[in-house]
């Protein structure tokens, strides 16, 4: 039998851990929990509970939400629901001068651009029964502890564009970066915007990405462990200067990195 400790708090824009304490002698085979038109399925851990990480994307209305558990226990179909509060955060704009061919693109751009976000899409379409998602997460830079601009509104040479999507970590070209959490290099791409990219499926559902390298060190279908060299910090792709963009993406919510760090 599932605990009745069903009521969760966590920020737009954040992982959240979801876990569920079972009572003794509970045998329940399978759970899920439906959020944000995504199943994200319940592990047991080694403390007797359900767990599993959601991701609050940083767009979603702050507000009181019904989250849908299902289960089965003793081959019975059972179902519960859970309390889930968003809260507010406030995200400021950012104005940012860039080169123009990355504002107004060209058809070769265009073309280009169009092709990374299919290969984006892809990679995140991915779900793999890797679990390296329980273990605790790491900044992917030494001595590195906060980073900047996630969440900002930002506007390019005067145009509107989407949401800063993650963390920007100062740092000069050439600094290594190391992978926040084990898990399978999906994507090690080239691409217009994000310039050398490594994106890494920790499973779940749960992703990193790293952009803007100067060098990527790993390949494509690479299994890589927490703290394993990826690549170097550079200024590739839209950028003001050298710096790592860390991302993470849980599901299809864009999250704070840090706040998988601090889970």
């Amino acid at each position: 039998m599932i605990s009745t400790l069903l009521q969760f708090f966590a920020f737009q824009g954040t992982a959240l851990i979801i876990e569920i304490p079972l009572m003794e002698n509970s045998e329940i085979n399978e759970a899920y929990i439906l959020w944000d038109d995504n199943q994200y399925e319940l592990a047991l851990n080694e403390d007797n509970a359900l767990v599993t990480m959601i991701g609050i994307d940083l767009d979603t209305s702050a507000g009181s939400y019904i989250v849908p558990l299902s289960y089965i226990e003793n081959e019975n179909q059972l179902e519960l629901e859970l309390s889930l509060e968003v809260g507010s955060w406030t995200f400021p704009t950012t104005e940012l001068t860039v080169e123009p061919q990355y504002v107004s693109l060209s058809p070769e751009n265009l073309e280009r651009a169009n092709r990374d976000s299919q290969l984006i899409s892809e990679a995140y379409s991915i779900r793999s029964d890797i679990n390296a998602w329980q273990n605790p997460f790491m900044v992917p830079l030494q001595g590195v502890r906060e980073g900047s601009n996630f969440g900002h509104r930002r506007v390019f040479n005067g145009e509107p564009r989407a949401p800063h999507s993650g963390a920007d970590l100062a740092s000069p070209t050439g600094t290594e970066i190391y992978a926040s959490n084990s898990g399978q290099i999906v994507l090690a791409e080239d691409l217009f915007f994000s310039g050398q990219a490594v994106f890494i499926d920790h499973g779940s559902g749960i992703f990193t990405t790293y952009l803007h390298m100067s060098e990527i060190l790993v390949e494509q279908g690479q299994m890589v462990e927490k703290g394993e060299l990826i690549g170097l910090v550079g200024a590739t792709g839209r950028v003001t200067g050298p710096h790592l963009h860390w991302g993470a993406r849980i599901g299809s919510a864009r999250v704070d990195p840090f706040s998988l760090v601090s889970n």
